[in-house]
């Protein structure tokens, strides 16, 4: 086993809860970690097809993700602002939180990085939150709106 494949072994093993930190804009971020590509090899530009699946799968993925305190996920909450996959299959995620005081602010951007991490054709995963524009429940999908009786 290479020094490489050693060192992508314990990056993808490692459990490290909670980890984010602070950007010089004050938001939270999850550090982006390497999920795949441990031969070395060059990284090439997803194609059409591979974009629509990977969409369709981190879709999914985000659906898997709760806020703790309201019984419906983060995707149909509208808690997520942007995804962008990059040409190096860098996939950066952009999101808030219901309220700034929620007490798993500093968790929550990990389980999002988390759940993304296992879309197969994803490389790398950022998540940043951010609370401009701040939440609001305009931004809950009908669905959303319909679990929590808000219709």
């Amino acid at each position: 086993m290479t020094d490489r494949q050693r060192q992508a072994e314990a990056l993808a093993n490692s459990q490290i809860p909670g980890l984010t930190s602070e950007n010089d804009a004050g938001t939270v971020v999850a550090p982006a970690r390497d999920v795949l590509d441990v031969s070395g090899a060059p990284v090439e530009a997803p194609t059409e097809a591979e974009i629509e699946r990977i969409t369709e799968d981190v879709i999914n993925q985000l659906k898997s993700v709760y806020d703790p305190e309201i019984p419906t996920d983060i995707y149909e909450l509208g808690l997520i602002y942007k995804v962008e996959l990059e040409d190096d299959r860098s996939l950066n995620v952009t999101m808030t939180l219901t309220a700034p005081g929620c007490p798993v602010a500093g968790e929550m951007p990990v389980w999002v990085q988390e759940a993304c991490e296992v879309v197969a054709g994803v490389r790398r995963v950022e998540v940043s939150m951010t609370f401009d524009p701040p939440w609001t429940p305009d931004r809950m999908s009908d669905e959303a709106r319909l679990e929590l009786n808000m219709l």
